[in-house]
């Protein structure tokens, strides 16, 4: 990850580019911002540039035999600590037992979110934690003497998920840092982390990145009008991992649109027999696209009741999605909207409980039935 590759924040990159060149290198700095910003790809590319031996004025030149090793994330004075499941194999798991599967991630994935990376590494339910046991790691990593660089650097990604025990012995660290130690906290959430930590970091918080910003990346990167991809920025919410889940998920979503336009006329018609045989074709969907596809309903709920108060605002819809709901709006209003989200929200559980989806897709649909003509 090079600054280059940062969307936006232009003054940010700049600021931090004139810091280095001037030699005001603080030891901890707490990047931060809401999810899909930027943190984690700038503390990546500033790490880079603090690292490269031949700094040129804007970047880093890529061709170092330090940069060489930060395209595959491998430099030795690069160490990272992020949230990772309990178990790895049959062990307590350590950051480093995970290393492999997280340079993986930041190289397709850089402004994933937390629960990308745990549906990355198969967590399941599992929580996600920053555990007490590699407080003994970071303090062991940091005492060695740099190995090929100037500074070591430690990239700790959420830490408002540490241990309390992990975090208390980062403060000690954070008082009395070895020689040439920089720390780069990464949050999305820096009030979850202790006051202590905080005060002793330099803090350097992330806006949104800019709709021009975040348009100019999306039109380079798809074939997309203007209007499409205005309409992906305001649904992702300046998002650009979301926003590539939108765009490359097009197809999927127009498939739901024509389910959720079959399912309302089929429930308004009182169509019985379709009902039924859609009934079989939500069931073959596979469970994860019949959760998708009740999540999608309750999202289009809400944009037809909001759409129907005219407050274009905070609506979120596509150019097909706007059309259906011209006509479709006037049914979705403040007698029903509260009895629909409820029948889709309890809809989506009873499938995570491995309901009979066919079941659970008549059940609905003989619901919107009766709620459409409330």
């Amino acid at each position: 990850m090079f600054f280059q590759d940062v969307i936006g924040h232009k003054e940010i990159k700049d600021g931090l580019i004139h810091s280095v060149q001037n030699g005001v290198i603080p030891h901890a700095r707490l990047i931060s911002g809401k999810e899909g910003v930027g943190c984690l790809p700038l503390a990546l590319a500033y790490a880079r540039y603090l690292h490269c031996t031949n700094k040129q004025v804007d970047d880093a030149c890529g061709t170092c035999p330090s940069c060489l090793k930060f395209n595959k994330l491998s430099h030795p004075d690069l160490h990272f600590v992020f949230p990772i499941t309990n178990k790895k194999g049959n062990k307590d798991a350590f950051c480093d037992d995970f290393l492999p599967e997280w340079r993986m991630f930041l190289s397709e994935k850089p402004y994933g979110s937390f629960s990308a990376w745990l549906e990355y590494i198969s967590a399941n339910n599992a929580q996600g934690l920053i555990y007490a046991r590699e407080s003994n790691e970071i303090i062991r990593k940091l005492n060695l003497k740099a190995y090929e660089s100037d500074y070591k650097i430690m990239i700790i990604w959420l830490p408002e998920k540490m241990h309390e025990v992990a975090a208390n012995k980062l403060l000690k660290l954070l008082e009395e840092p070895p020689d040439k130690t920089v720390f780069l906290l990464v949050s999305e959430n820096p009030e979850g982390i202790i006051t202590t930590i905080r005060s002793r970091t330099q803090n350097l918080q992330l806006p949104p990145v800019s709709d021009e910003d975040l348009s100019q990346v999306l039109s380079e990167k798809y074939d997309l009008a203007p209007e499409d991809v205005r309409s992906v920025i305001r649904l992702s919410n300046n998002n650009f991992e979301k926003a590539k889940q939108i765009i490359e998920s097009t197809e999927e979503n127009e498939a739901y649109l024509d389910l959720f336009v079959t399912i309302m006329r089929n429930s308004w018609k009182r169509d019985i027999t379709n009902m039924k045989a859609k009934s079989e074709e939500f069931a073959s969907m596979g469970r994860d696209k019949q959760k998708g596809f009740l999540s999608y309903a309750q999202r289009l709920i809400r944009e037809n009741f909001l759409y129907r108060l005219q407050l274009q605002e905070i609506n979120y819809m596509n150019k097909k999605e706007s059309e259906f709901a011209a006509n479709f709006h006037p049914f979705v209003h403040e007698e029903n909207i509260i009895a629909f989200m409820t029948e889709l929200e309890s809809a989506e559980k009873h499938i995570e409980m491995n309901v009979n989806p066919r079941m659970v897709f008549f059940d609905i649909s003989m619901k919107i039935a009766v709620l459409l003509k409330k």
